[in-house]
Formats: structure tokens, sequence, C-alpha cells
């Protein structure tokens, strides 16, 4: 089990700690609500120190990632970053990930905890043009300050104009005393605010010049399980519940991280199945009943015939209702079809949805 950088802090915190990813991570504080609800209202901070991240420099750096990513990397100028997926051979999605410019010949990878080693393996794998990789993960932390006080609350802390850092944009400045730290805008909350991304022995002086920042605007620690919840209600995608191996980017509705004006690890077939259809679609359902979907429950029709799976699924604390991700057939996939949820033996109504589920 490895830990993060923070990990004794969580602990002298009253964390609940759990493995997750093979990292012993804070899962809760003080109860997932009301860790949401101060994301959802105020500034709340995440260590995401356990996420991956990869190195890749060198004049056929762009050339690697476009063979193995879905996106057009191609479009990304300094500064920006941009989200996308590796697709298998199989039809499938290795992982998926941000990619960001760093500089002319240089971008940073960021990937998933769990799948570090795999990710690894499947870029080098493909790496037949002398790019230059290096595994930084075990090295750099990760913070996720979110909520829509976050920009006021730490503008104090940094040189950089906070609000001007537009969506999937980045700039590299100082942030709390520390020089050349990443502060990113691509939140996995839906709430507003930024990612800090520093070496591990620098970590403990941000996260502790943070808190003393934000003590006025109600900050407090978040841990996993409300990061859970924040994303869900947006309908974002999280590896291993919503897309895996076995997951067609197309199927998991995305195609607009897959771009066919470029070659890429098995774009002839995504580009035949985008052409053809496919034959199951990852929807959005609200329950029509006080119930909570749960990660693997059936999903049903009217006649009782199972039609899908459940991905995802909570009990979402900004509306008070029962939401879920799932996989259906195609025919039942449009909006404001009827389906149900099959909950010990029950089946209860659902109603397929546009998301996000929250809107501001």
């Amino acid at each position: 089990m490895k830990n993060t950088a923070l990990t004794h802090i969580h602990e002298s915190l009253g964390a609940k700690m759990l493995p997750f990813a093979g990292f012993n991570m804070p899962i809760l504080y003080e109860g997932v609500n009301a860790e949401h609800e101060t994301v959802r209202n105020a500034v709340g901070v995440f260590d995401v120190s356990h996420m991956g991240e990869f190195l890749l420099t060198g004049p056929n750096a762009l050339a690697l990632i476009q063979k193995v990513t879905s996106n057009d990397a191609a479009t990304l100028t300094i500064g920006r970053a941009q989200y996308s997926c590796l697709p298998n051979a199989d039809g499938g999605i290795v992982d998926d990930l941000l990619v960001y410019k760093m500089k002319e010949e240089q971008y940073l990878l960021v990937v998933n905890a769990s799948n570090i080693d795999k990710d690894w393996e499947w870029i080098s794998s493909h790496n037949d043009l002398g790019v230059d990789m290096k595994n930084l993960s075990d090295d750099y932390s990760l913070l996720a300050i979110q909520g829509p006080k976050a920009v006021e609350a730490m503008q104090a802390l940094t040189s950089v104009d906070l609000a001007s850092i537009a969506y999937y944009h980045f700039e590299v400045s100082d942030f709390a005393g520390i020089e050349n730290v990443i502060i990113s805008a691509t939140g996995y909350t839906g709430s507003g605010g930024f990612e800090i991304y520093c070496k591990n022995d620098e970590v403990e002086q941000i996260w502790n010049k943070v808190f003393e920042a934000g003590t006025s605007f109600g900050i407090k620690p978040i841990g996993l399980a409300a990061r859970d919840t924040l994303r869900l209600e947006m309908g974002f995608c999280l590896y291993g519940n919503d897309i895996n191996d076995t997951t067609s980017p197309l199927e998991a509705g995305l195609g607009w991280i897959t771009k066919f004006n470029k070659d890429f690890v098995n774009a002839a077939n995504l580009k035949e199945q985008k052409e053809k259809g496919v034959s199951r679609k990852l929807v959005a359902f609200e329950m029509q009943e006080r119930a909570v979907p749960r990660h693997d429950y059936e999903i049903v029709n009217a006649e009782g015939t199972v039609i899908g799976i459940v991905t995802s699924g909570t009990m979402s604390p900004s509306m008070n209702k029962g939401i879920g991700l799932g996989y259906v057939t195609t025919e039942n996939s449009t909006v404001d079809n009827d389906i149900f949820i099959r909950i010990r033996k029950n089946d209860v109504p659902a109603k397929v949805v546009k998301l996000p589920f929250y809107k501001k």
C-alpha cells in the first residue's frame, strides 16, 4: 500500500482511510453530504496525489500522442490541456487521461492511479519514435482545490490571475511560496476551481498555506467519496465503472474526443463503428421513486427484460434523488425513455435524462 506525501495529515485530521488503487487514501472526513455541499457552495481540497504523470519529450512526442490517443492533440497550444482516451486494439479503452502541452515538443500525460503501470506499458509499446518518456508519478503530488470560492480564496497565494485561467487551460507559476507549480483548470466536480501539481517535498507547505488562505471562506478537506458524488452529478465517466477495456468510446458518449482526421490505435474499427452505429449506449437516468441505484444493478424494460446494467449510481446530495449512469440497448437510450432498475427483485421506475444531472 502506497501513501501520499500528505497521508499523515489526513490521519491527524481523523479521515477515514481506505485502500484505493493501491494507495492509502482519505475517503471521508465529516461525511459525504457535508463535504459535497462544501464543494458545491464554498471551497474544498482533495488530495489526488495517487494520479499518475508521464512526461513525453522530443521532436516525435506529438506523433506518439497522436498514435495512442483518440483526441487530436495537434490542436493544443502551450498552456492548454485536453481530455482524451487511449483506445485498445479490441475497441475498448485502456484509460482516459489528460494531455497537457507544456512546451514545444513536451507534453504531460495525467492518468488514473489504478492504470499507471498498464498505461506506461501500453504507451511504451508504441514508442518506436524515440520519444523520451519519464514516469514522474512517484515524485509529484496533486491537489484539487474545488468550489465557487476557490479563485477568491486562493488569489493571495499567487501572482497569476486565477480568474483568467480558462477551463482546460493552465499556467506554470508561483503558488504558496513555491516556484514552477502547474496551476490548471480541468476540474472533475463541476463547481469550478483548479488543480495544483507540485513535487512531493513541496506539497505540505502548499497544503498548509491553502488552508490558511481559505479559512474565512469555509475551506475544508474533502474525501474521495464526495469526489465520486460530485463527478456523477456532472455525468463525468469514472474509469473502471463507466468505461473500461471492453467499452468503446463511442458507446460511452465520448465521440467528441474521438477524432478521425488522424490515424490512431484501432481508428479504422472505431470509424466503422461510428458509421454503422453501436448496439448499446451509456445513458444518464433519474429514479422516479425514492431509491438508490448501485453499480452492477440490472436495467430492465417494462416487460422485465434485461436491457442493460448500471455502471455508477448514488443518492444525489444536491438533488436528493437517485441518479445513475448505465449501458442500455440503443433503442432504449433516447432521452425521456422509461426504464426500470432492478433493486432486490423490485423493478423501480427511472427515466433517461440529459446530462448534467446537476445544473447550477
